[in-house]
């Protein structure tokens, strides 16, 4: 029975995984939700390992085989966020099914905010970001690896054609909470 009240009390634990490709306002959303929610944030970009930083500042997309560490990596922070007690938020591009299925395997309630934007919006979003190493140049790779969340994954899309705030509150009403 002591299992059965273990797993009841870490489903109860809730993260949300922000999605998306760059420029879709993940660390934006992130820092609101933060403030809104009272949820700690990680940014995913700080799980990536030198190696992998260098390669995407040099416009060379990453592969599988530098994803899948680093997607652990996330997976076990969120684990030890459920293992605490604390329900949180976390960045991550999350692009194919198969790295969400990696972050899903957490302890606790994994759910999926896809942040989506029309390619204009995006690229004009990244040419004006500050201090970020991921160029425009890779945009192309990003949204043709893209695999939108599918009907059977504990998630929601969000448009993210207005404001930040507004942009939380359209998240926040589908995910119901």
């Amino acid at each position: 029975m002591g299992d059965a009240t273990t797993h009841d009390q870490a489903a109860a634990v809730e993260h949300l995984v922000l999605m998306g490709v760059a420029g879709s306002g993940k660390t934006t959303l992130a820092g609101i939700l933060e403030e809104r929610l009272g949820r700690p944030y990680a940014e995913a970009d700080d799980f990536h390992p030198p190696a992998n930083i260098e390669k995407m500042s040099a416009g060379t997309p990453l592969d599988d085989d530098d994803r899948w560490p680093w997607l652990g990596a996330i997976r076990d922070w969120l684990t030890e966020q459920t293992r605490a007690g604390r329900p949180s938020v976390v960045t991550c591009s999350a692009l194919k099914r198969s790295y969400r299925d990696v972050l899903r395997a957490a302890e606790g309630r994994v759910r999926f905010v896809h942040l989506t934007a029309g390619t204009d919006l995006l690229e004009d979003r990244m040419a004006h970001r500050e201090g970020h190493f991921m160029p425009t140049t890779l945009l192309p790779s990003q949204l043709s690896t893209l695999e939108p969340l599918g009907d059977d994954e504990d998630g929601v899309t969000v448009v993210v054609d207005v404001p930040p705030q507004d942009v939380a509150d359209r998240a926040l009403t589908a995910l119901h909470t």
